[in-house]
C-alpha cells in the first residue's frame, strides 16, 4: 500500500514554476527519501502534502485520503517538521510541547519526556535562549511525541550535531520497524544512502529518477587502482564495464559500472602488483543530475 501517492502535481507562482507535474509514490513502513538541491522542489511538495498550499493542477492523497478535502483527518496522522521552524519564542520548551500536545488531544507527556532525554533537550528554558540546533532539537520532539502513523521531514538534521543526528536516525529507523513511513528530505547524499529504502531524486520541479537505493548502487561507479607486475605494459583492453582510464606513477585509475563478478574476472587475467576496488561511488551519479551542461541520466525504474 502508497501511503503517499500523487498525479500530475503541479504548482505555479504566475510565470514561475516549482512542481511540473510530478508522480510520487511512497510505500507504507519506509524510510523514502527526498533529494535534491535547494529550490528543487522538496518543500513545495511538502506543504502540499500537509494542506498548507494548494497545487496549481494534478492530486495528492494521503492514506488514501483526498489531501484537499480531506486534510483534517490527514494532519491527525501526520508529523510534520518544517525546514524553515518557528517557534513561539517567549514560552519555555515545555510549555510549548505541552500546548502542542494538548491541541493533539493530549496523552504525549510520556514520549515528551523520553525524546527530551534522547536529545538531550533541557525543555525548562525559555526558547528565545535556545541555540539553533537546539531549537531543531525542540521542533523534532513536536514532530514525534504523538508518535504519528507517518513523518514527513524536511531537512531534519539541519544545525544538529553528528551525535544529535545520529539520535535521529535511530528514532527513524525506529519508526519503520514498527510500520510506521517516513517522507524526509535531503541535498545531502550521505544521510539518503545511509538510511533510506527508497530515493526520489527532484530536479527543477521534476522527478528525474524514482529508485531504491541498492538498485543504484548497481548502477553506481566503483574506483578501481591497479597496478601492473614490472615488465608489464602496453595498452589495457577494456571490457564492458570499464571507463576510460588514467595512467598515474605507473597506477591505472577506472572506472567500473556493473557486476563485480565481471570485474573481478577480468582482473584475474591480468599480471597484477596491486589493486585497491573503492565500494559504488553515488557521489558522481547523482552530481549529474545536478549539472546545468550535462542531460540528466535516464530515468530509473520504481525498484
Amino acid at each position: 500500500m502508497y501511503v503517499i501517492e500523487t498525479h500530475g502535481l503541479a504548482k505555479h507562482y504566475g510565470a514561475i514554476q516549482a512542481l511540473a507535474g510530478i508522480d510520487l509514490r511512497v510505500p507504507r513502513g519506509t524510510i523514502f527519501g527526498f533529494l535534491g538541491p535547494n529550490g528543487a522542489g522538496k518543500t513545495t511538495t511538502m506543504r502540499i502534502l500537509v494542506g498548507l498550499l494548494r497545487p496549481t493542477a494534478g492530486r495528492a492523497s494521503v492514506f488514501g485520503l483526498d489531501m484537499i478535502g480531506e486534510s483534517r483527518e490527514i494532519r491527525r496522522k501526520v508529523g510534520y517538521l518544517p525546514g524553515d521552524v518557528r517557534l513561539y519564542e517567549w514560552m519555555t520548551g515545555r510549555r510549548l510541547l505541552g500546548f502542542v500536545d494538548a491541541a493533539r488531544g493530549g496523552g504525549a507527556a510520556r514520549e515528551i519526556d523520553r525524546l527530551r532525554g534522547r536529545f538531550d533537550l533541557d525543555i525548562d528554558r525559555r526558547i528565545r535562549g535556545y541555540s539553533r540546533g537546539m531549537k531543531q532539537k525542540l521542533a523534532l520532539i513536536a514532530s514525534l511525541m504523538h508518535r504519528p502513523e507517518l513523518l514527513i521531514l524536511d531537512e531534519p538534521t539541519t544545525a544538529l550535531d553528528p551525535l544529535v543526528q545520529l539520535t535521529l536516525h535511530e528514532e527513524l529507523r525506529s519508526a519503520a520497524r514498527e510500520g510506521r513511513t517516513v517522507l524526509f528530505s535531503s541535498h545531502t547524499l550521505g544521510e539518503v544512502e545511509l538510511l533510506c529504502d527508497h530515493v526520489a531524486i527532484i530536479r527543477r520541479g521534476e522527478i528525474i529518477e524514482d529508485s531504491t537505493i541498492d538498485a543504484l548502487r548497481r548502477r553506481a561507479v566503483r574506483r578501481v587502482a591497479l597496478r601492473l607486475r614490472k615488465g608489464e605494459s602496453g595498452v589495457l583492453e577494456l571490457p564492458q564495464g570499464a571507463h576510460p582510464y588514467e595512467t598515474l606513477d605507473g597506477t591505472v585509475n577506472l572506472g567500473w559500472t556493473g557486476p563485480i563478478d565481471g570485474l573481478t574476472a577480468w582482473l584475474s587475467t591480468l599480471r597484477l602488483e596491486d589493486v585497491t576496488i573503492g565500494p559504488p561511488d553515488l557521489d558522481d551519479l547523482f552530481a549529474a543530475y545536478y549539472r546545468d551542461d550535462v542531460a540528466a541520466p535516464q530515468r530509473g525504474g520504481g525498484g
